[in-house]
C-alpha cells in the first residue's frame, strides 16, 4: 500500500515538473549518496551527478565587486510627468521615456554600501549606492549614483588611491582611520563630502527612506540638437530618515541585514517604496558667475539658483525571485545612456564610464549583457560574437548569419538612420595634464553644510570625526583641523576640542 502511494506521489510530482534533474535534464533518483564500491567506499570516478554538482558548487561565487559589494534590489517602474516645471520636457530632452504624462518604463534598482564587503553590516558609516536600470524602448539607461549629492574627489585618476585608502590595510587587513585621514589631509576637495559622511547622513536608516543622486553632471539634448546641463535627484516619498552612531550600533548588535530585510519585507507586504525623480537644469557653459565649476562633483548646485523640478515617480513593487541572478549579477554603467541623454565633461563621469562596465566584464563575464537582468528589452543586433558564457547570437531576423562585420554588401547589419539633429559640442583648448578645474573652492560649501545642520547633527558630526581623527598621526590631525577651520571657525574649534578630549582619554 505504501509503495503504491509513493508511486502515485512521484507520478504527481513528475506531472507538476518539480522532479529534481541534472543540468542536462536527467532525473536524479538519489541525491543523498554517491556511487561507491560497497557501502563504505571508495567512491568511483563515474559519479557524474556528484562531479557536476560539486564542480558547479565550487564556482557559485563570482568575484566580489571592488566597491558596492553589499547590495539589495527590487523591480518596479517609472511613471513620467511629461513636464519640467510648467514646460513640456521636450523643450530640453528628446528622451522618449520622459515625454508622455503617465508613460511607464520598467526598471530595476540596486542599493548598496560602497567600501565594505559583501556580508558587511548595513549599519556601517559609508556612502550608499543608488543605481537604477531603466528598460526603455530605446534600450537600457543606467542612472548610477549615491545617496549623498557630492563625491570625495573630482578627477578619476585619483579613484584607485581613494578606494585603497578606505579599504583594509594591505599588511594587517584592518581598516585604519589613520590611513583614511592621511589621504583626506592631502586631498582638500574631500571636505564637503566628509562633512556629509560623518554626520548622521552617513548612515541612512534604511533604503526606502534614503535620498539618491546622480552625483555627476549630465546633459540633456532636445530634438534640435541643443543641450543643457542636468543633475538628477531621487526624493523618497516616505521621507528621509538617518541614524546616529549610537542607533546604528544598537541595530548592528541584533541585525546586520536590517536594510535588506526592511526593503524586502515592505515590498512583500504591499508597502511599495516610491521616489520622485527631480532634475536641476543649467545652460551648457562654464558659468563664470559661480564660485565653483558646475562640472565639479564635490559641489552642490544651490537650489535657490537651480530649482529641483519633478519629472516622474518610481515605484518598487516586486522583489527578486533569486538574489544572485538578479541583484548580484545586475551590472550598471554610468555610460549607458539613451538618445536624448548625453555626457558632460565631468572628469569623474568619464572615468566611471569606462571603469564600471569594464569591471562587469571581468566580474560576470564578457556576455553579461545577455543575462536577463541586464538585457535590453527592445531590438538588439550586434556583430559581437563568442566569449565566455555566450548563450545566444545577437542576430537580426533576415540578416545574413555568415556576416559578423560592417560595412558589408552581403545583407549584414547596417547603421541606424539618424532621426534627430546630432549634438556636436565644439572645443578650443590645449591638451593638458593639470588640475581639473580652476575654481576649486574646497571649503565654502563644506562650511555652508556645517552651518545648515541642526545642533544635534553638528554634535554627531564632530564626535564621529574626532573618533576617526584620533587614529591619525599628529601632523595629519593638524592638517585636517586647518581644513575644518577654513570651512567654519566653529567647525574647527569643536573638532579640535573633541579631539583633545579623545587624547586625554587615550
Amino acid at each position: 500500500m505504501n509503495q503504491e502511494k509513493e508511486q502515485k506521489t512521484l507520478a504527481g510530482t513528475q506531472a507538476s515538473g518539480a522532479v529534481l534533474t541534472t543540468r542536462q535534464g536527467h532525473p536524479v533518483h538519489n541525491n543523498q549518496s554517491m556511487r561507491t564500491l560497497g557501502n563504505r567506499g571508495p567512491a568511483v570516478l563515474e559519479n557524474y551527478q556528484f562531479l557536476e554538482k560539486i564542480a558547479h558548487f565550487d564556482r557559485e561565487r563570482v568575484p566580489e565587486r571592488v566597491v558596492h559589494a553589499r547590495g539589495a534590489g527590487a523591480h518596479g517602474y517609472f511613471e513620467a510627468y511629461g513636464t519640467v516645471g510648467n514646460e513640456p520636457i521636450s523643450k530640453y530632452t528628446r528622451a522618449k521615456l520622459f515625454q508622455q504624462p503617465g508613460k511607464q518604463t520598467p526598471l530595476f534598482v540596486r542599493f548598496s554600501t560602497v567600501i565594505h564587503g559583501g556580508h558587511s553590516p548595513e549599519t556601517l558609516r559609508d556612502p550608499r549606492g543608488f543605481a537604477v536600470k531603466f528598460y526603455t524602448e530605446d534600450g537600457v539607461w543606467d542612472l548610477v549614483g549615491n545617496n549623498l549629492k557630492v563625491f570625495f574627489i573630482r578627477d578619476a585618476i585619483k579613484f584607485p588611491d581613494f578606494i585603497h585608502a578606505l579599504k583594509p590595510d594591505p599588511v594587517h587587513n584592518r581598516q585604519d582611520g589613520g590611513r583614511v585621514m592621511d589621504f583626506f589631509s592631502n586631498s582638500p576637495e574631500v571636505l564637503h563630502m566628509i562633512t556629509w559622511l560623518f554626520s548622521p547622513w552617513g548612515i541612512p536608516a534604511n533604503y526606502r527612506q534614503m535620498q539618491g543622486s546622480g552625483v555627476n553632471t549630465y546633459k540633456w539634448v532636445n530634438a534640435e540638437g541643443e543641450a543643457v546641463l542636468v543633475k538628477y535627484h531621487w526624493e523618497p516619498l516616505a521621507g528621509v530618515k538617518n541614524l546616529t552612531q549610537a542607533e546604528a550600533n544598537a541595530i548592528q548588535a541584533t541585525n546586520f541585514n536590517h536594510a535588506t530585510q526592511d526593503l524586502y519585507d515592505a515590498i512583500a507586504a504591499g508597502n511599495y517604496p516610491q521616489w520622485e525623480l527631480c532634475v536641476q537644469i543649467m545652460s551648457d557653459d562654464a558659468h563664470p558667475e559661480l564660485d565653483f565649476d558646475p562640472l565639479d562633483d564635490t559641489k552642490i548646485w544651490p537650489r535657490d539658483l537651480f530649482p529641483w523640478y519633478p519629472i516622474g515617480k518610481m515605484t518598487l513593487d516586486r522583489n527578486p525571485a533569486n538574489y544572485f541572478a538578479e541583484v548580484e549579477q545586475s551590472a550598471f554603467g554610468p555610460g549607458v545612456l539613451v538618445d536624448g541623454l548625453d555626457f558632460s565633461d565631468d572628469k569623474m563621469l568619464i572615468g566611471r564610464t569606462f571603469s564600471y562596465s569594464d569591471t562587469q566584464r571581468y566580474r560576470v563575464g564578457p556576455n553579461y549583457l545577455q543575462l536577463p537582468i541586464n538585457a535590453a528589452r527592445n531590438h538588439v543586433a550586434t556583430n559581437q560574437r563568442d566569449g565566455s558564457m555566450t548563450f545566444r547570437v545577437d542576430q537580426a531576423v533576415g540578416a545574413n548569419p555568415h556576416v559578423n562585420y560592417e560595412p558589408s554588401s552581403l545583407n549584414g547589419l547596417v547603421e541606424a538612420p539618424r532621426t534627430h539633429v546630432p549634438y556636436e559640442p565644439s572645443y578650443a583648448a590645449a591638451k593638458v595634464v593639470q588640475q581639473s578645474i580652476d575654481r576649486t573652492n574646497n571649503f565654502q560649501q563644506a562650511g555652508e553644510r556645517y552651518r545648515s545642520f541642526e545642533e544635534w547633527e553638528r554634535v554627531e558630526l564632530v564626535n564621529n570625526l574626532a573618533a576617526t581623527l584620533i587614529e591619525a598621526r599628529e601632523d595629519i590631525q593638524q592638517k585636517m583641523l586647518g581644513y575644518f577651520y577654513e570651512a567654519d571657525a566653529d567647525y574647527g574649534r569643536r573638532v579640535e576640542a573633541a579631539l583633545a578630549v579623545k587624547k586625554q582619554g587615550a
